[in-house]
């Protein structure tokens, strides 16, 4: 696949995603001018755009130093410059992490998060809000040149004392066998300059959303705990370089199996291993079916040492491939096999993410046309009910009519009881969903983390630290499980108001979705394994506490506070969504009503006959049908856009479809 292959790719998922938008446009215009629409479904709509609109997709690459990870960058991504664009030379290149974005509001720039604000205890994400705390070099991308000199600054190091050095999170090796940062002749240690970078510059893929980050080493994946934690599993393709000429190293493997290959999901399931450097095993001396044989070779060995299928492996050469585009040379191109590793990236990629986004939506849509349905179906029902009971006065005399008239003021009293019932049951509602809000507070959550922080700071054992740390991830699971028992209480309650007014009023009976919160769950359990492992790969006797505490605080308890506040959000939108059918159907039962009666009204006094007011509503019942067939027209083009199944009745559609 050439680039401009990999670009389609892209630009094919940009169209999906601007002609959903399009047709979610449409809809939330066509309610409005219907008057269909009401305050839950035109925020869900817009929820709907904003996430197709925000939509990013974040390509990770991870490798050990002189594996040829930013050369790989420069060969898939930036070779339309004719030159490299990223520093890519013998030795480190990328001493922190990077992220190459677009964002078409701000000017084309490099910034640079110093590496002393690890010291502050605030995360990379928290400073992405303090613009004044990041050094900024301005980039002309009509000069290649100085862009080039400007991305140098990324690869700057400084020496400072070990004890610096510690404080910032570092761990200092001791011996040539073990991992961390090495002494300089002078005693000091050297470290990046930087702690985080940010490139914003106009790039096709770019443009449409791609986000890439490239990593540093080992040494700085230790330090680092908040790109091991949250920005690596966050990404929707992770591609893991090794290097031909050097093998499967034990720091390699070391890195797979502790920040890569340790997911459980279909097999790691948009993580790929690439194989670079294959040029160095090409020999003038050997035929090309014996360079290939050498290669399959090293591919079956990578595969062993990593546990993976051997077709997970793509062998490349990233300095050929880059060399190849740039001149034009086809030959070069093919032999460096970067095409399958583009062609199996976009496979991964975009398929991945397109599923990720309709997950992400296809809640708000199913509710939105649930509720539509339900709006049109009552109205249809109501003047069907209309029709039949005027046709029903036909030839009858006065009294028939005024007794009529008298069944639907009953009618009306006996549900405005109901609904007195049903302003009581509101009170309880609200009653359990405060207590539903206690177990997510998040400032319960944050009296917890002060009080871990305390507890840990006055430990003086790594087994006391450990202790606190545990009884963290276990408090924050058991006030989810909480969360679970209060939803379960308040789901029955409406399940109960729902079953009530069917048997008495004849409104549909909504089946209430519940609120799960397994994914929370997880995802603590997830966050406590992830930290587990990176607490086996420091020296607990070499770290110091402090930076023990502080590495905890940014990670996993940063984590663990962005979850209660995902939650919050979640749990906002089922309790509007679990009361929302009710409200709507009690409106149009209201409206119904007063329709019934005026229209007996009007015929009692002789206003209007009976034909002429059958007449009309059977008019309303033609434009009603006319609306039901708009808005059936509506939902499908959006409902196959996203592969839902579109021949499912209103009634059995559920109100919510979780992934």
């Amino acid at each position: 696949m050439t680039q401009l292959g990999l670009e389609q790719h892209f630009e094919a998922y940009s169209d999906w995603r601007k002609g959903l938008s399009t047709a979610v446009n449409d809809l939330r215009e066509w309610i409005r001018s219907q008057d269909l629409s009401d305050p839950q479904a035109d925020q869900r709509l817009e929820h709907v755009l904003a996430t197709l609109r925000d939509d990013k997709l974040y390509v990770a690459f991870v490798a050990e130093f002189s594996r040829g990870k930013s050369e790989l960058i420069n060969a898939i991504f930036f070779a339309k410059f004719g030159t490299r664009m990223l520093p890519s030379s013998a030795g480190r290149t990328t001493m922190c992490p990077t992220e190459l974005m677009h964002d078409a509001l701000a000017s084309p720039c490099l910034k640079l998060l110093p590496i002393e604000t690890r010291k502050s205890g605030t995360t990379i994400a928290e400073y992405r809000g303090f613009p004044e705390e990041w050094q900024v070099h301005a980039l002309d991308v009509n000069k290649p040149e100085q862009m080039i000199e400007t991305l140098k600054h990324i690869a700057e190091t400084k020496n400072v004392p070990r004890d610096e050095a510690q404080k910032m999170g570092f761990h200092i090796a001791e011996d040539e066998a073990q991992m961390g940062m090495r002494l300089t002749e002078t005693g000091e240690v050297e470290i990046p300059r930087w702690r985080h970078a940010m490139i914003n510059m106009p790039h096709p893929l770019l443009e449409q959303g791609l986000v890439i980050l490239d990593t540093p080493g080992l040494n700085a994946l230790g330090a680092e705990p908040e790109l091991t934690l949250n920005m690596l599993p966050s990404a929707h393709a992770v591609l893991f370089i090794l290097a031909a000429d050097a093998g499967v190293t034990k720091s390699d493997i070391e890195v797979w199996h502790s920040h890569i290959g340790s997911r459980k999901d279909s097999a790691n399931k948009g993580r790929l291993v690439v194989l670079n450097k294959i040029d160095g095993l090409w020999d003038e001396l050997r035929n090309w079916d014996e360079v290939q044989r050498e290669i399959d070779r090293q591919i079956r060995d990578t595969a062993k040492h990593l546990a993976i299928p051997e077709h997970n492996v793509y062998p490349v050469s990233a300095q050929k491939a880059l060399y190849g585009k740039i001149k034009g040379d086809d030959k070069v191109l093919e032999r460096s096999r970067i095409r399958t590793l583009e062609q199996a990236l976009a496979k991964e990629l975009l398929p991945a993410k397109r599923e990720i986004v309709r997950d992400a939506i296809q809640g708000d849509m199913n509710e939105t046309i649930k509720s539509l349905r339900l709006v049109v179906m009552q109205r249809l029902k109501g003047v069907y009910e209309q029709v039949e009971e005027l046709s029903g006065l036909t030839g009858k005399n006065m009294d028939v009519i005024e007794h009529m008239m008298n069944k639907v003021k009953a009618d009306k009293e006996v549900f405005e009881k109901s609904m007195q019932r049903f302003q009581a049951t509101r009170h309880i509602f609200s009653q359990q969903t405060n207590l539903l809000y206690t177990h997510l507070n998040l400032r319960n959550l944050d009296a917890l983390i002060a009080a871990t922080k305390k507890d840990m700071e006055i430990s003086m054992t790594t087994a006391g630290l450990r202790a606190c740390m545990g009884n963290f991830f276990s408090q924050a699971y058991q006030s989810m499980e909480s969360v679970a028992k209060q939803a379960q209480e308040i789901k029955e309650l409406m399940e109960g108001v729902y079953r009530k007014f069917q048997e008495d009023h004849g409104l549909v009976n909504v089946k209430p979705q519940s609120f799960s919160v397994t994914r929370y769950l997880r995802e603590i359990k997830r966050i406590e394994a992830k930290h587990e492992q990176f607490m086996k790969g420091l020296s607990l006797v070499l770290t110091e506490q402090q930076t023990l505490t502080r590495k905890f605080f940014e990670s996993s308890v940063a984590k663990i506070r962005a979850l209660y506040k995902l939650a919050n959000r979640d749990a906002e939108s089922w309790l509007k969504n679990i009361m929302a059918p009710m409200e709507t159907q009690v409106r149009e039962h209201q409206i119904q009503l007063r329709r019934r009666l005026e229209s007996i009204k009007r015929i009692h006094q002789a206003s209007d006959t009976l034909d002429e007011r059958i007449k009309e509503l059977e008019q309303i019942r033609d434009g009603i049908r006319e609306q039901e067939k708009n808005l059936e027209n509506r939902a499908d083009a959006i409902l196959q856009k996203l592969e839902f199944e579109t021949n499912i009745a209103p009634e059995d559609l559920p109100l919510e479809i979780r992934a």
